[in-house]
């Protein structure tokens, strides 16, 4: 078991009133356990918790009026426990279609970042004729691992996995959307996860990597292989990025400073 302490701070200059809906809570989920947490910010503010109905991600409103300085802090203890162990994943094989909980249906869809209608003929001729299972979304991970590179600005919210594909170049949330989109187009349920989890070579930064559902349940992976997936701490889980931002506002603000930092202790 693995204990993880994180403290996440995010500063804004507020130009305009903003309404704000945050994505930093540590997730409800089997693999982990929220010991406490707090929440707190700089200014007397009322904010408001709720989950979203389809992923029961937590969220946290609220309205801010224009200010030089907001900042918001979120800190956490929090127990990482996997319940199945990544060699025993190792043996998961694909389901049929017809075999599929009904849950799990919609990451077989083509989605906003995730166009895996576009990409079918690609997928098929270069993991199509591999036995299914595991072994072939790792294979989809090992592809995207030494064919994209990673570079810091260059995609933009706008960029789907067809435009990874031709560029060859993103982050974290491009090597997801990619590998999400290559399963989807084979069959294969797949979604995106953010979360927290120490990367040395980079600034601080929210993560995210993709996890597919195989017969033993649902398996995480990482292309940009920054970190080891079992020292992700889940925030959220969605269909790609539009529904796992950190931060989603209506109004004018400037972000000041990212920093969410995570420690480990065996």
């Amino acid at each position: 078991m693995t204990t993880c302490k994180i403290h996440c701070q995010l500063h804004y200059k507020i130009v305009q009133a903003t309404e704000f809906i945050f994505l930093v809570h540590a997730a409800h989920h089997p693999d982990q356990t929220i010991i406490n947490e707090t929440l707190s910010f700089n200014l007397p503010l009322s904010s408001r918790a709720f989950q979203d109905a389809c992923h029961h991600n937590r969220h946290t409103r609220m309205h801010v009026e224009p200010c030089e300085r907001f900042e918001l802090n979120y800190s956490a203890i929090v127990q990482l426990h996997p319940q199945v162990s990544r060699e025993l994943q190792q043996h998961f094989n694909e389901l049929n279609v017809t075999d599929l909980p009904d849950e799990v249906l919609p990451y077989l869809l083509s989605s906003r970042y995730c166009d895996a209608d576009a990409l079918m003929d690609m997928a098929q001729r270069s993991f199509g004729w591999m036995t299914a299972g595991y072994a072939r979304v790792k294979a989809i991970e090992e592809w995207i691992y030494h064919n994209i590179f990673y570079v810091s600005g260059s995609s933009n919210p706008l960029t789907t996995s067809t435009d990874v594909l031709v560029q060859r170049a993103g982050v974290c949330r491009d090597f997801a959307h990619l590998g999400i989109a290559l399963c989807r187009a084979l069959g294969i349920p797949a979604r995106m996860v953010v979360g927290y989890v120490d990367i040395e070579k980079f600034l601080p930064d929210f993560h995210a990597i993709f996890e597919v559902y195989l017969d033993g349940g649902w398996v995480l992976f990482d292309p940009t292989r920054l970190a080891p997936v079992e020292n992700l701490v889940r925030i959220a889980t969605g269909v790609d990025a539009s529904d796992v931002a950190f931060a989603t506002f209506y109004g004018e603000i400037e972000l000041l400073k990212i920093e969410p930092l995570i420690t480990y202790t065996r």
